[in-house]
């Protein structure tokens, strides 16, 4: 029986208020409209993005809300004007898009397409400010256009990738998000060579990724730095070959780091948004032909300053957004890698629970366990 251009009624975890857990709800959501696709998750995962915007430490609370932007599903229906998905479509639906038409996306250069980019404030859709869910006739808000916590989800489909129906959505969705930004900020933009050394900044699920990206491209030494050493045993999985605590040394881990490659590191990946990381992230390239590529995602007042002679002296400062892919055009190549075995997904899947206990998986990234929790929809 089709459901196209029908209200569905299906179960959503809704976050009625900052911090509170989430609430299982028996929500509606409308039919898609023009540019817009409606989609059935089958699985998606908890990424700190939703757990930062859950808490509203630093930021306008909207609420109620529905999170979840890391998933994998199947396009249910298409609202006018989509051509290029149709219902049975195995997708991956991104937090940011791309329309292919703005000099952003025409720009073989830049993914930050100026209609679809990411939005955090917003909790309705770009066609015409309302939201398509609602319970009780009142309405639920968006997050980042994609709002997975839910069986059923409306978005733009220039934020929809159509990937190989044959991947597994289960193992390819952690691709949709933080996964695909930190391998991508080190294939795409940090392009490290055969043989070169890598520091990687943080060694959580977005700097395991850059160090993977580090591995796949023959980095022979990859240098992990955390605060937390209980994170170093399990990222040789990663490729890191060598671990380097700050809180262990007297002088900046810069200069740390210089010692131990003979003047600096070809290549490093900032992945903590921590400003002092990211200086020392640039300062322990090597001068002459150093890059260091900033992910992390600093607080709303955060500078940084360094001498300009470590610019003069030829080192590279770049960042970067969702590790330079466009959602549409890139992400069915990295999903390629997967099944070509070129990349490993599983081993960034520590936990797995139902729908139903979607709290637990606020609870693991609360205490700091595991990488990802994959969450299995109810359908």
């Amino acid at each position: 029986m089709s459901t196209a251009g029908q209200v569905i009624r299906c179960k959503a975890a809704v976050a009625w208020e900052a911090g509170k857990p989430l609430v299982i709800e028996e929500v509606d959501v409308a039919p898609p409209q023009k540019d817009e696709v409606r989609l059935k998750i089958l699985y998606t995962s908890l990424c700190h993005t939703d757990l930062y915007f859950w808490e509203a430490k630093g930021q306008t609370p909207l609420f109620p809300r529905i999170f979840g932007h890391e998933a994998g599903g199947i396009v249910e229906s298409v609202g006018e004007g989509v051509t290029d998905l149709q219902p049975g479509d195995h997708v991956l639906p991104v937090f940011t898009g791309e329309c292919q038409q703005c000099r952003h996306c025409k720009s073989p250069e830049s993914n930050m397409c100026d209609l679809l980019r990411i939005n955090t404030d917003r909790g309705v859709m770009i066609s015409d400010g309302q939201s398509r869910f609602s319970k009780d006739g009142k309405p639920i808000y968006h997050f980042v256009g994609t709002s997975t916590f839910s069986e059923f989800t409306v978005c733009h489909s220039g934020c929809v990738s159509k990937i190989d129906p044959q991947a597994p959505l289960d193992k390819v969705c952690v691709l949709s998000c933080g996964i695909s930004t930190g391998l991508g900020a080190t294939l795409n933009v940090a392009k490290p060579t055969k043989g070169s050394t890598v520091a990687i900044f943080g060694l959580g699920a977005v700097g395991l990724a850059a160090a993977e990206g580090a591995r796949i491209a023959g980095a022979s030494r990859i240098i992990g730095i955390d605060l937390n050493a209980a994170r170093f045993e399990n990222a040789k999985k990663f490729g890191v070959t060598e671990f380097v605590n700050p809180k262990d040394h007297d002088k900046p881990v810069q200069e740390v780091i210089a010692a131990m490659t003979d003047g600096g590191v070809d290549r490093s990946v900032e992945c903590t948004g921590n400003v002092n990381a990211m200086i020392s992230a640039f300062e322990c390239v090597h001068d002459g032909w150093g890059v260091a590529v900033l992910v992390g995602v600093p607080n709303k007042d955060d500078t940084f300053k360094t001498h300009p002679m470590n610019l003069l002296n030829e080192r590279t400062l770049k960042g970067t957004f969702f590790g330079n892919y466009k959602p549409k055009s890139d992400l069915p190549s990295v999903v390629a890698k997967y099944m070509n075995k070129e990349l490993e997904l599983e081993k960034f899947i520590t936990h797995q629970v139902p729908f139903s206990e979607i709290n637990k998986a606020f609870d693991y990234m609360l205490k700091g366990e595991g990488l990802r929790c994959m969450i299995t929809m109810g359908h």
